[in-house]
């Protein structure tokens, strides 16, 4: 009896040794199944440069600089190598203000190494975003100058087309000088803004409406980056749709005698939607005005809309659904939420802004107005709803959907130069027609003549 229990405890013994032996055969990404990237996007902008890395699963990091010469290392555990992370390097553009390559490769067993060699000193944000939309998970690595440029500043020194095309500038410093840190001839211009501002403009003259200063319109296109906006049947993305009209805004407001715009994206890369509020507040933005075009599960949805903030809910339940997708752009676009901003909280919750409303009301019934005779409209008169993006307690704000890029007809229309500009046109239209009722009042020196 005991000789047959031996046999059988030798036969399991052996069985486990084959299976372990086995097991030691396995590959070890089929033990732990290694994370596949299966993306990867480079988004630069002088504003910051972003990288996005899209995964099946959540990539575990950790990340670190290095000085002399300015590097930023990023490790990644269970990472496969794959396709996507070795074509990685070709995708950095010559011209990136900040990343002048990006090398991968496989630093220990189970950790792969990512190092960004840098054009000149950074600021960093890493960070994860959840799947959301078309989106997988993410790895985003943002990468921002260490001295970011004064945008009121560097609004200023940019020449008006007038002085452009006269070979002048708003003063003459060179624009390579202009891009660096004032040295002492300049301090006096770096420690008082409102005396450069108020420099600045000497040369302007009170415009026909007798604008006691410069009117500052904010234009804001819409989406950005990793954010796409609505698609059209034909492969249209809204973002590169906004951002054309509204550089052609821009352009027609600056040819205005007494006018001036600032964009709030100019390039393919993604504002969180309150950093536009806070962009238009910091430029000291008598208008903020929200370039986008709308899109709807029905094909046959056309026409022009106009929308202001509401306090007290949607004017209706097609303007709130609209709202709830514009808000939407943070989430898809990827915001790092473990970032707090308290001027920008404050921006945003300070919502005692009945005046300003009122105000947004009369711009949005201006342009309007004139859309109407370029284009039907989806809504003979102006909707209200929660749109993050017209926040602003203190600046009278509209969102201008321009057409419907989901309906065919419309879709050709936005992409057509011609209607561009007339969109343009209109809109410059009701801005003039709005300040021509409502004369701004003189606020305090900055931008006074």
């Amino acid at each position: 009896m005991s000789g047959v229990l031996a046999n059988k405890m030798g036969d399991l013994v052996r069985t486990g040794l084959m299976v372990c032996a086995l097991c030691l055969l396995v590959p070890a990404q089929y033990a732990l199944a290694a994370t596949v990237v299966s993306s990867a996007r480079i988004w630069p902008a002088q504003e910051y440069t972003r990288l996005t890395l899209e995964a099946n699963a959540p990539v575990p990091f950790k990340y670190f600089q290095v000085p002399n010469p300015n590097r930023l290392v990023i490790d990644m555990e269970n990472v496969e190598l794959g396709k996507a992370l070795e074509d990685l390097a070709p995708k950095v553009a010559a011209d990136d203000p900040y990343i002048e390559k990006v090398r991968v490769g496989r630093f220990k067993p189970n950790v792969i190494r990512m190092v960004l060699d840098l054009k000149t000193e950074i600021k960093v944000n890493v960070f994860t975003l959840d799947p959301v939309g078309e989106y997988k998970n993410r790895l985003v690595v943002d990468v921002y100058p260490a001295q970011p440029k004064d945008p009121l500043l560097a609004l200023l020194n940019s020449p008006s087309p007038q002085q452009a095309a006269a070979g002048d500038t708003a003063d003459s410093t060179p624009a390579s000088k202009a891009d660096s840190p004032p040295d002492k001839k300049d301090n006096k211009l770096a420690a008082n803004k409102d005396d450069a501002a108020s420099a600045s403009n000497d040369s302007l003259k009170r415009n026909k409406k007798g604008y006691a200063r410069l009117l500052t319109v904010a234009v804001d296109a819409g989406h950005g980056g990793e954010d796409p906006g609505a698609h059209g049947l034909n492969g249209t993305n809204e973002k590169d749709v906004t951002l054309a009209i509204a550089r052609r805004l821009k352009a027609k407001i600056d040819a205005q005698e007494g006018m001036r715009a600032y964009l709030t994206r100019d390039g393919d890369y993604f504002v969180p939607l309150g950093t536009r509020v806070v962009k238009a507040r910091n430029v000291k933005a008598d208008l903020f005005v929200s370039i986008h075009a709308d899109a709807s599960p029905s094909r046959d949805a056309r026409g022009s809309s106009v929308f202001a903030l509401s306090e007290h809910g949607a004017t209706s339940a097609a303007a709130r659904w609209l709202a709830k997708k514009e808000n939407d752009a943070d989430l898809i676009g990827g915001v790092n939420i473990g970032v707090k901003d308290r001027y920008l909280a404050q921006t945003l919750l300070d919502l005692s802004q009945t005046a300003t409303i009122n105000d947004s009301l009369k711009l949005g019934k201006s342009v309007l107005g004139e859309i109407g005779s370029i284009n039907r409209l989806h809504q003979g008169k102006v909707e209200q709803a929660g749109f993050a993006v017209l926040k602003a307690p203190d600046i009278p704000s509209i969102l201008v959907e321009t057409a419907f890029i989901s309906n065919p007809d419309e879709e050709a229309k936005l992409k057509d130069d011609d209607y561009q500009d007339r969109l343009a046109d209109a809109i410059l239209a009701g801005i003039k027609r709005y300040f021509a009722q409502n004369p701004p009042v003189v606020r305090d020196k900055l931008a006074q003549n």
